[in-house]
């Protein structure tokens, strides 16, 4: 588990929930919420350097069946955005039920109306921020994807953290390759020895005869 402060963050049309987490990555809490706008990735940058944070968590609303909609295509442009203007890695995970899930906290919690409104965002990112840290408990790696900013990599395309370790498995498979090649060379050698071997022997043969 790495150890640093990241930030939740919740996408929506209107607001921007925000979520941070202790230095540890143990637990989630609701920071603030930001109106969209001009000025909301600014503010983000801003507690990206008040924060000291290593990266920001942003979710990526998914359908259920994983399939990408408009809302998934929006959170995507504005985690490329928030990378060109952040000095930090901007991490994309699933959200499919982070809003859902924090509507019914809310509620269970006895907040209704306009003050759960007021605070849902937060909620939601906090859901979001706190799934990332479990995922990446549970197995070792960060999860999601790593967002390039538009125009440092082409069309703003995205890598994941296990590209590395697939092109560390191609390599293995090329190198267990080579090996096999050079198995099959040490066989052919040993049979064309065998056969030198085995003329030798009825040349020796052929001697005894005369």
């Amino acid at each position: 588990m790495r150890s640093g402060v990241r930030l939740g963050v919740d996408v929506g049309t209107v607001r921007v929930g925000v979520a941070s987490c202790d230095p540890a990555g143990v637990l989630a809490t609701p920071v603030r919420t930001l109106a969209r706008g001009s000025a909301d990735l600014a503010h983000l940058a801003a507690m990206a350097r008040e924060y000291a944070a290593i990266e920001f968590v942003v979710g990526l609303p998914l359908s259920m069946s994983g399939a990408s909609g408009k809302a998934a295509d929006a959170a995507r442009a504005y985690a490329s955005a928030l990378a060109a203007g952040v000095g930090v890695p901007v991490r994309l995970v699933d959200e499919r039920l982070s809003t859902v899930d924090a509507t019914r906290t809310l509620r269970e919690s006895g907040l209704g109306g306009r003050a759960q409104r007021a605070v849902i965002d937060q909620a939601a990112a906090v859901i979001i921020l706190q799934s990332a840290l479990d995922a990446e408990r549970a197995t070792g790696n960060p999860p999601g994807v790593v967002i390039v900013a538009a125009g440092d990599a082409g069309d703003g395309v995205r890598s994941t953290d296990h590209d590395h370790d697939d092109d560390h498995d191609d390599d293995q498979d090329d190198h267990d390759d080579q090996d096999d090649h050079d198995d099959d060379h040490d066989d052919d050698q040993d049979d064309h020895d065998d056969q030198d071997d085995h003329d030798d022997h009825d040349d020796h043969d052929d001697q005894g005869e005369a």
